[in-house]
């Protein structure tokens, strides 16, 4: 894309990602909606303004990737410990049922191939995190209870569905299934995950040692950044989504993170290590407030482009089969999700948000269904169906959300009025 063309495509999707929220606040739904609308109407489903370009998508893969890190700053490891087996049972659930359900829907009732019916099981095990995490956010519930079970299990749901897309592409591309070859991919992650944070950790810290004494302004900043893009590229480089890069900085970087010896462990300098992975709030506090504005920018680029990529024109609506399907796999995709959050022990007003936050599919499900479609292991009609399972799934839950935790508040209104 040349520069002019690249100011101006960047100046229609902030812009009408900017007036698209407002527009969606303004009448009472998330912002989140807003956005993907704008990506609808101003991609190749109606105006066609703008198309997926590759630049693009790497501007909203920045904005997905600054979005993950502030939840990595906000989320509080030990309190999500404390959830126990809560977001693992929600995790394997949201892949079990609707990848299995999936397989069966395609393969029994629609005759599909094997390897079709896996990769539309594989598509529908999908969970958007970015999605799923703005809009409990834009409903002010983003330190809840069940968000911090919907983040480990989303998170969860991330690893499993890059191993599966691994074993999937394998076993597409050879006609083998290597588990030696997909669970090395899986350690690799599993490993990441769990060491990243320390690492990150030690480098904040030696990062908030050189901003005390540094007299150029940014340098927080700036080397923040180049931690979140370190790590999003360690993250991809051993077969981990980007994202898990940022949400791992974010950890780092929040006051919640900390990491205590005891003298009676011995670790050579233990007292020092202290001092590294203890929390520090005020540098927290600034470097939340300095990344406020560039998040604010980049991650609605994120939402816009997952609409852009929408593109509808490629649905056959005359197609008696893409309707059969769509509607087939919807059912699964919904209820495959929706259940996972009645299998753990909390309120039912709990299980029904963690269900329903968990169907959002969004760019996750659409990586899948391309990836299938590129490689001629999905025909025109398949990918349509999925397109609009994906776009149902993506669109719809945030709403009912919604309107979900407004009647509980109406009905806590009332209940308090009365006891009054």
């Amino acid at each position: 894309m040349e520069a002019h063309n690249f100011f101006l495509t960047l100046a229609v999707l902030l812009l009408a990602a900017r007036f698209l929220s407002e527009l969606a606040i303004r009448i009472g739904v998330p912002a989140v909606i807003g956005e993907l609308a704008a990506g609808l109407i101003i991609g190749p489903s109606l105006l066609g303004l703008v198309s997926p370009d590759a630049t693009m998508k790497l501007l909203a893969e920045i904005g997905i990737i600054l979005l993950l890190f502030e939840v990595g700053m906000d989320t509080d490891v030990f309190r999500l410990a404390k959830a126990g087996s809560k977001p693992i049972v929600v995790a394997i659930a949201g892949v079990v049922f609707p990848f299995g359900f999936g397989y069966l829907v395609s393969h029994a009732m629609f005759g599909m191939s094997l390897l079709a019916s896996l990769f539309i099981g594989g598509t529908l095990t999908a969970t958007s995190i970015g999605i799923t995490v703005r809009v409990l956010t834009d409903l002010g519930r983003r330190n809840s209870d069940e968000a911090q079970i919907v983040i480990g299990a989303a998170v969860l749901d991330d690893i499993v569905g890059v191993i599966l897309l691994a074993f999937l592409y394998q076993f597409a591309v050879s006609g083998e299934m290597s588990l030696a070859a997909t669970g090395k991919v899986g350690a690799y992650i599993v490993l990441f995950m769990l060491l990243s944070p320390f690492a990150a950790k030690f480098m904040a810290f030696i990062i908030g040692h050189f901003e005390r004494r540094s007299s150029s302004p940014g340098l927080l900043l700036t080397m923040a950044l180049s931690l979140i893009m370190l790590f999003s590229y360690l993250a991809h480089a051993i077969g981990a989504p980007e994202i898990m890069g940022g949400f791992a900085a974010g950890i780092a970087m929040g006051q919640h993170f900390r990491v205590t010896l005891t003298e009676r462990l011995r670790i050579p300098f233990s007292a020092y290590l202290n001092r590294i992975f203890a929390p520090s709030p005020e540098l927290s506090h600034r470097l939340e407030s300095q990344m406020r504005p560039l998040i604010h920018t980049f991650t609605p680029l994120f939402f816009v482009m997952v609409g852009v990529s929408l593109n509808l024109k490629q649905v056959d609506w005359s197609s008696a089969f893409v309707w059969g399907l769509s509607a087939a796999l919807l059912v699964v995709a919904v209820a495959g999700k929706l259940v996972s959050g009645f299998l753990i022990k909390e309120p039912r007003l709990q299980q029904t948000v963690i269900g329903l936050s968990m169907i959002p599919r969004g760019e996750v499900g659409l990586i899948f269904a391309q990836i299938g479609f590129a490689n001629g292991i999905l025909d025109a009609q398949v990918y349509a169906a999925l397109l609009i399972v994906i776009a149902l799934t993506t669109v719809v839950p945030p709403f009912i959300i919604k309107w979900i935790y407004q009647r509980n508040d109406t009905a806590t209104a009332i209940d308090t009025q009365v006891s009054k």
